[in-house]
C-alpha cells in the first residue's frame, strides 16, 4: 500500500507576507535574549540560595587547644602556614596551620600572656604580667622532638633573651623592618632588641595603656589605647606624642589597614567598632554595627578590603571595610567568650581564641571549598558572583542572602537594644522639635562617640 505524503523543499518555501506592512527586524545573536533579565534574575536567586545551602564556616580546631583561656594570637608576617598563641596560664604555642598541630609549646610567663608578636626574622617575642618580655626563636630546629604534652619550661632552648621593666606589660608590638619593639602597660615604652633597657618612654598621660600597635605601612608611627577611653599616636622620629582623641568609652583593641596607611579601626566597649583618619581625629570614617556586647579584637584582612571582630557576646563578625553591617556572623554552641581573632596571612581563613581554651578555624567564606576546582567551576562561581553582586538590592534576594540563625541571647539583645536606640533618637529628635531654634544642633552619628582631641601643637602651648 502507498501512502502519500506531502514533501516541500525549505529552499522553494516562501512564507505569506503583507506587502504592506515592513518586516519586524530581528537580532539573530545567540548571545542576546528577549528574556535576559529575567532569566539572570532566576540564576542569581538560586545561586544565593545554594550559598546558604553550602554555607559551613567552622572547619575545626588546632591540636587539643589550651588548658586555660586563649587571649593572644600572633600569625607569622613571613609565613601562611603558623601562628602563635599565649593563654592565662602563661604558655605559649606555636602551631602548623597545614597538620592543625603545634611545633613547640612553652611556660613563658608566671600569669597571663598578655601580649605576642613575631619579628621579621621569624623570632617570637611575648609580654606577661610577671613584668618581663622575653625572646624566643620559633624555628623548628629548635623545638626537635617536642611530644603533644610536652610543655618547655623558661629556660628551654628556644629563649634567646629576658627583658625586666617596673611594671606589668599589656601589649607588644614589633617594627616591620627595625630590630625595635615597643610596650604598653603602666607606660608606653620604645625599646631596642638589642639592649637590655628601653630606649624611650612615650606616654603622654597616667593611664594605663591596653593596646598598642605599630603602622605596617608608616613604620614610624604607632597607636595606643588607654583605659582612660584614649586612642594616642606617636611617632618614634620625635619621640613624641602627636595626637590623642578621647571617647565616650574605652576601647579595647586597635588594627591598622594593612593598605590605606592613614586608617585604623579600634574596637569600642559600647559594642561597636570604629575607623579612623589618624589625620583628623574628630570624627570617625566608619561604624561597624550589629554586636551586642563589647569588642574584645578586630583585625584587618591582609587585603585590606574586610575585617573580622570578636566580641564578648561569644560571636565573631565579618564586616566589608566600606558597610556598616556584618556580611556573616559566625558561632557554635560550645563556644564562650571570644578574645581573639585574626585572619590568615593569605585571608582565606579566620581564627579565634576563646576562654574554652580552643582555637577555632572558619572559613572567611562560609560556602566556599578549598579544593581543586577546574576552569569551568571557576567561570560558573565568577559569573554566579557577578549576577548576586547585581541583584543584590532586589527584595527577595536580599531577605535570603542577609538571613542568619543567631543565639537565642543575642537575638533578644538585639531586640531590646533596637528598641533602646529608637527611643533615644525618638527623645533627642522631640528635644530638638520643641526647643528653641539653633539651641540642640544635630550632631552626626561618627561624631557623637567623640568627646575631644588634643594635637602635638595644643599639647606644647599648656
Amino acid at each position: 500500500m502507498k501512502v502519500k505524503t506531502i514533501s516541500r523543499s525549505s529552499d522553494t518555501y516562501v512564507p505569506v507576507r503583507n506587502t504592506q506592512e515592513s518586516p519586524l527586524p530581528r537580532n539573530l545573536n545567540p548571545a542576546l535574549h528577549p528574556f535576559e533579565r529575567a532569566r539572570e534574575y532566576t540564576r542569581a536567586l538560586n545561586a544565593t540560595k545554594l550559598e546558604r545551602m553550602f554555607a559551613k564556616p567552622f572547619m575545626g580546631q588546632l591540636g587539643d587547644g589550651h588548658r586555660d583561656g586563649v587571649y593572644q594570637i600572633c600569625r607569622n608576617p613571613n609565613s601562611t602556614g603558623f601562628i602563635a598563641s599565649g593563654s592565662g596560664d602563661g604558655v605559649i604555642k606555636y602551631w602548623n596551620l597545614t597538620s592543625r598541630s603545634e611545633s613547640a609549646s612553652f611556660k613563658a610567663h608566671y600569669g597571663m600572656c598578655s601580649g605576642l608578636a613575631i619579628t621579621p626574622v621569624n623570632q617570637l617575642l611575648s609580654c606577661g604580667e610577671d613584668k618581663t618580655v622575653k625572646l624566643w626563636s620559633v624555628s623548628s630546629d629548635e623545638f626537635t622532638g617536642a611530644g603533644d604534652d610536652e610543655v618547655y619550661n623558661a629556660a628551654g632552648a628556644g629563649l634567646l633573651k629576658t627583658y625586666v621593666s617596673d611594671h606589668a606589660f599589656s601589649g607588644v608590638s614589633h617594627h616591620r623592618i627595625e630590630p625595635m619593639f615597643v610596650t604598653g602597660g603602666a607606660v608606653i615604652q620604645l625599646w631596642d632588641i638589642n639592649r637590655s633597657k628601653h630606649v624611650s618612654d612615650l606616654s603622654w598621660g597616667a593611664d594605663n595603656v591596653t593596646g598598642v600597635k605599630f603602622n605596617q605601612t608608616e613604620t614610624n608611627i604607632i597607636a595606643s589605647t588607654g583605659s582612660d577611653n584614649s586612642i594616642v599616636l606617636y611617632d618614634t622620629r620625635t619621640n613624641t606624642a602627636i595626637q590623642k582623641c578621647v571617647t565616650n568609652f574605652r576601647n579595647n583593641c586597635i588594627s591598622w589597614n594593612p593598605l590605606e596607611a592613614f586608617n585604623f579601626v579600634t574596637g569600642n566597649e559600647d559594642h561597636n567598632a570604629y575607623l579612623w583618619d589618624m589625620r583628623n581625629l574628630r570624627k570617625s570614617l566608619n561604624i561597624y554595627k550589629d554586636h551586642v556586647a563589647a569588642i574584645t579584637d578586630v583585625d584587618f584582612s591582609p587585603t585590606g578590603e574586610e575585617l573580622v571582630t570578636a566580641s564578648y557576646d561569644k560571636t565573631i563578625r565579618i564586616y566589608n571595610a566600606r558597610a556598616g553591617h556584618s556580611r556573616d556572623i559566625y558561632h557554635t554552641k560550645r563556644m564562650q567568650r571570644v578574645f581573639q581573632t585574626k585572619f590568615s596571612s593569605d585571608a582565606r581563613y579566620i581564627l579565634s581564641g576563646s576562654d574554652d581554651t580552643n582555637i577555632r578555624i572558619w572559613r572567611a567564606n562560609a560556602s566556599d571549598r578549598a579544593g581543586i576546582k577546574s576552569a569551568k567551576q571557576r567561570n560558573k562561581l565568577e559569573y554566579d558572583d557577578k549576577l548576586k553582586q547585581r541583584f543584590q538590592h532586589m527584595p527577595q534576594i536580599k531577605r535570603i542572602a542577609r538571613h542568619r540563625h543567631v543565639p537565642k541571647v543575642v537575638k533578644k539583645a538585639q531586640e531590646i537594644k533596637r528598641i533602646e536606640l529608637d527611643s533615644i533618637k525618638r527623645r533627642t529628635e522631640n528635644e530638638r522639635r520643641h526647643s528653641k531654634p539653633g539651641s540642640k544642633p544635630f550632631v552626626s552619628e561618627r561624631e557623637k562617640h567623640v568627646r575631644g582631641t588634643v594635637n602635638d601643637s595644643d599639647k606644647s602651648n599648656k
